[in-house]
């Protein structure tokens, strides 16, 4: 594979878990401090850069090839706000074929397009569904399409659940090559325990936090607008909450192999922590039974 051009950078994440949100946000504070950025979305759904190109439609690269026609670049991508370049892979026909195998076809003819080599950007973000058990959807982090990943990912076990399974893949795939972990970005934060349990299955896995978005009705607001909040509330806490995350993942080289957890003690640990229940008020930690 020829040298890449800028940092290729893989966010996943279980589905409704907030990642194209989290990505396109990042992408559009990548932009406004002056880079280069293209946004591809991996996911079948076609809306990762809905925010960053105000929901307008965008033909997918995988629709384009079923029309059979010859593809330009314009055919198939938009620029958005702050310039970033807005493309969606797409998915099968309903009900036919594996929906990651469209991430391979789409990459393939966007290096035939010389997509990188024209645009030179500074950095590129695929926004991938977190379901790693399909083969199609770990092309990112296994052919060397990118060199490192994030996951996004809240309290909620199933959004863990998710996690452990990418750390699985990059555990399997890092050591001939594959994409290496950058970090968990821990989505809709909200005041209790659940920077804790993130905090712990963070700890247990030997990876690290890449950074904490608060739930915040900003965010919804931006997208009714369909936009990022970057763009909708500029100097909001929330869109400098995004910044400083664009910033920690433009400058981070602290890559890691995940150590996940099997599956029996990755239930023992979620069965702990159901165990114990945090009173915000009294800052006391006891379990179902002793309350």
């Amino acid at each position: 594979m020829a040298e890449k051009i800028g940092k290729h950078i893989a966010i996943y994440g279980k589905g409704g878990i907030g990642k194209s949100t989290t990505t396109s946000n990042i992408s559009a504070a990548l932009a406004e401090a002056g880079y280069r950025v293209i946004q591809i979305g991996c996911d079948p759904k076609s809306d990762s850069t809905n925010t960053l190109r105000g929901n307008n439609y965008l033909p997918t690269v995988l629709d384009s090839l079923r029309e059979g026609n010859k593809i330009h670049l314009d055919d198939i991508s938009v620029k958005g706000f702050g310039g970033v370049l807005c493309i969606e892979s797409g998915g099968p026909v309903p009900g036919v074929g594996c929906a990651g195998r469209g991430i391979n076809a789409a990459v393939n003819l966007l290096q035939e397009l010389n997509l990188f080599e024209e645009f030179k950007p500074d950095y590129v973000l695929y926004d991938v569904l977190g379901d790693v058990v399909c083969g199609g959807f770990a092309v990112p982090i296994r052919d060397g399409i990118t060199d490192r990943a994030y996951v996004v990912s809240s309290s909620d076990f199933m959004a863990l659940y998710a996690a452990n399974n990418l750390f699985k893949a990059i555990n399997k795939y890092a050591p001939t090559g594959g994409a290496k972990l950058g970090g968990v970005i821990a989505n809709s934060m909200k005041p209790g325990y659940h920077r804790e349990i993130v905090d712990d299955f963070v700890e247990k896995t030997g990876t690290s936090i890449a950074g904490y978005v608060n739930r915040s009705i900003d965010v919804q607001q931006s997208e009714l607008y369909g936009k990022t909040v970057i763009e909708a509330k500029p100097k909001s806490a929330q869109a400098d909450i995004y910044r400083n995350l664009a910033k920690y993942i433009a400058e981070n080289e602290n890559l890691v192999v995940p150590s996940p957890l099997g599956s029996a003690e990755l239930r023992d640990w979620a069965r702990n922590w159901g165990d114990r229940i945090y009173d915000i008020e009294s800052g006391v930690i006891g379990t179902a039974e002793a309350i």
